[in-house]
């Protein structure tokens, strides 16, 4: 790299990748002290100078969500408190992305409130994957470099295809991911229509399926009842087999016993999130590292050379 001054720093959501991305980068994790008080209050103390440095700070805002997201905020006051030269927040999985719009009348857009504290704390950049709605961006007044996940997931899949399989997108926001994603295979691509009520739901693929091995693919599970009507509708209509692509494996609840009990033969995903020792050792679930393009991006960051230029 061209300037060595450059730190990486981790809280506890996911200090296996912050522990990943810093040996990609021939790096050791920055020393800092991230734990509790007696009464639970988070206490954070960075113990080495980080004067006039660049720090990258690794947190997912994972469950525990608010305790991942106030060591976070402390760790980020606390550095520019330090004065660190300029503090750059990756964040691989965005808590609260869900909430990013007012679609009800009183509700909140939590999305934003995050935001805010964030930018109030002092953060300079924020790197982020797959946001669960790319307005979120634009809630920041500092850069924002929004990663694709899903360039790890193509990869993967490119691997594991049969020659004639369709991508699905599982509901209607998914479904601009879910072209790319076909478009990146040349494969083809469906889409799930799902109408009716809570008491009598009724799922259909509109697309060709039959006969074919069926991908889904979302940005994130969290109680898997999406990607399981998913898989249902896919086998209704036909599917030879059913593999499922997520980059956000939030599987709370039943979700992994769910998926478990599903037509969905395996389940990709990513470790934006940490998995359990139960999760971990499913027999459907794959895991494939983020951890190379992360550490990729914050060398280009660093270096101040293109981002995007990874995407294209």
């Amino acid at each position: 790299m061209r300037n060595k001054a450059l730190i990486v720093i981790t809280g506890n959501s996911n200090p296996l990748l912050s522990h990943s991305v810093c040996s990609i980068l021939g790096l050791t994790v920055g020393q800092a002290l991230v734990g509790r008080f007696s009464d639970g209050e988070v206490r954070v103390e960075v113990n080495q100078n980080v004067r006039g440095l660049d720090v990258y700070v690794i947190q997912s805002l994972c469950p525990p969500v608010n305790e991942n997201l106030i060591e976070l905020l402390v760790l980020v006051d606390a550095l520019k408190r330090a004065s660190a030269r300029r503090i750059n927040v990756v964040i691989p999985y965005y808590g609260y992305g869900r909430q990013d719009q007012k679609d009800k009348p009183r509700v909140s857009i939590a999305a934003k409130v995050v935001a805010d504290l964030l930018t109030v704390a002092g953060l300079d950049r924020l790197v982020t994957i797959d946001l669960h709605a790319t307005q979120i961006q634009g809630y920041f007044d500092v850069p924002v470099d929004h990663l694709y996940g899903t360039e790890v997931l193509v990869e993967d899949a490119k691997d594991n295809l049969f020659g004639d399989d369709t991508v699905v997108a599982p509901d209607a926001g998914g479904v601009e991911r879910a072209r790319v994603f076909a478009s990146r295979l040349n494969v083809d691509l469906a889409i799930m229509d799902h109408r009716g009520t809570e008491v009598c739901p009724s799922s259909s693929i509109v697309g060709e399926v039959k006969g074919r091995p069926v991908i889904i693919l979302d940005d994130m599970v969290d109680t898997g009842q999406t990607l399981v009507r998913a898989a249902e509708a896919a086998q209704a209509a036909g599917a030879s087999c059913i593999n499922a692509y997520c980059v956000h494996a939030v599987l709370s609840g039943d979700a992994l016993r769910r998926i478990e009990r599903s037509p969905i033969r395996s389940l990709t995903v990513t470790d934006t999130i940490p998995h359990s020792k139960e999760i971990a050792q499913s027999g459907k679930l794959r895991i494939v590292s983020i951890a190379p393009l992360l550490a990729e991006v914050i060398k280009r960051v660093h270096n101040e050379d293109s981002v995007s230029a990874l995407f294209r």
